[in-house]
C-alpha cells in the first residue's frame, strides 16, 4: 500500500529525491533554466513537502509553496521503479487537496516541453496554459499552468 505524507525536506530520503529531481531537470534543461528549491528553501512554513512511500520505501514526492492566492507545484518526481503506477496524479492530488485546507482556490505550476509526460499528466488532471507569475521569466522552455480548485 503506498502512502502520502508530508515530511521534512531535510531528511535523508528528501534529500534523495531532491537530488534525483535536480538530475532530471538538469538532463532536460540548461542550468539557468532550472528553477528548483533546496532542501533548506523548502524548509519553511509555506513550504509543504510531501513523500510516497510504500513499505517504506520512499517511491516519489511533490513539493506545496503556499502564496498569498495560490499555491505553486514544486520538485514532483516519481523514481524511474515507481513510474506507471500512478503516483504523479497521487501525489498531485494530494497536493491539491492540502492547497484546499489551506483555503488556496488556485494551484500553479512552471514546466516546459521538455517533460512531456508531467505536461501530459497535468493536463489530464485539469491544468491549463496560463500568464507566468511569480517572477518567471517569460523563456521559451517555460509553460506555465494552473488549475481553479473551486
Amino acid at each position: 500500500m503506498v502512502r502520502i505524507l508530508q515530511e521534512s525536506p531535510l531528511t535523508q530520503d528528501a534529500r534523495r529525491l531532491i537530488r534525483a529531481s535536480d538530475a532530471e531537470m538538469r538532463s532536460a534543461f540548461p542550468p539557468e533554466e532550472c528553477f528548483t528549491l533546496s532542501p533548506e528553501e523548502l524548509d519553511n512554513p509555506q513550504s509543504h513537502f510531501f513523500v510516497a512511500r510504500q513499505e517504506g520505501a520512499p517511491l516519489g514526492c511533490v513539493a506545496m509553496v503556499a502564496r498569498p492566492d495560490y499555491a505553486e507545484v514544486k520538485r514532483l518526481l516519481v523514481l524511474p521503479e515507481a513510474r506507471g503506477m500512478g503516483l504523479g496524479r497521487r501525489l498531485m492530488q494530494h497536493l491539491e487537496n492540502q492547497a484546499r485546507e489551506l483555503g488556496l482556490a488556485r494551484v500553479c505550476l512552471e514546466t516546459g516541453p521538455a517533460l512531456a509526460a508531467a505536461m501530459q499528466l497535468y493536463r489530464s488532471l485539469g491544468y491549463v496554459p496560463c500568464a507566468p507569475f511569480g517572477g518567471y521569466p517569460d523563456i521559451p522552455t517555460n509553460l506555465f499552468m494552473d488549475k481553479r480548485l473551486t
